[in-house]
């Protein structure tokens, strides 16, 4: 059953105030991906979503991630995503961390059962995270394998 919310305004302003690109302040320094901490992955997050192997400009989702600190794992990031596919809005608990410069992410879609899986590596200092969700095991073999971008968004640095 999929759950219809309607956005923060909050994340509909931030949404439209991104640009292509994320800033970072002067002189800040840029971490190798293998030196990324759950803090670097603190704030809000642009996401596209498309059919593996497909068209990068033919996304099939949309939408945006707030990561914040996992209360019960210092490791770890919590968020909530929220997106849209098939002209439905779709919302997610997420949870994961960034190890040895790899990006790991669980999305529940009841805050219980495990819904999808992403694994990617992140690039441009951190500010951009490229990889694949998959459905979790165990669910129907008709939801797709899609390659994933999220963007930090300017001021969340």
């Amino acid at each position: 059953m999929t759950r219809r919310h309607h956005w923060p305004a909050w994340v509909l302003s931030a949404l439209l105030c991104a640009t292509a690109q994320a800033q970072t302040g002067a002189g800040a320094p840029c971490p190798d991906a293998a030196d990324l901490t759950p803090p670097h992955l603190y704030g809000l997050w642009q996401i596209s979503l498309w059919p593996e192997g497909g068209d990068e400009n033919a996304t099939a989702s949309r939408g945006a991630l707030l990561f914040e600190r996992h209360p019960e794992h210092a490791g770890s990031v919590r968020g909530e995503l929220r997106r849209t596919a098939a002209g439905q809005d779709l919302t997610a608990q997420v949870s994961g961390d960034v190890t040895d410069g790899a990006f790991n992410l669980d999305e529940s879609d009841d805050g219980v059962a495990m819904s999808a899986v992403w694994a990617g590596e992140p690039q441009d200092c951190g500010r951009e995270i490229r990889g694949l969700r998959r459905p979790a095991e165990g669910r129907p073999a008709s939801e797709p394998v899609l390659q994933f971008r999220l963007r930090k968004l300017p001021g969340w640095q």
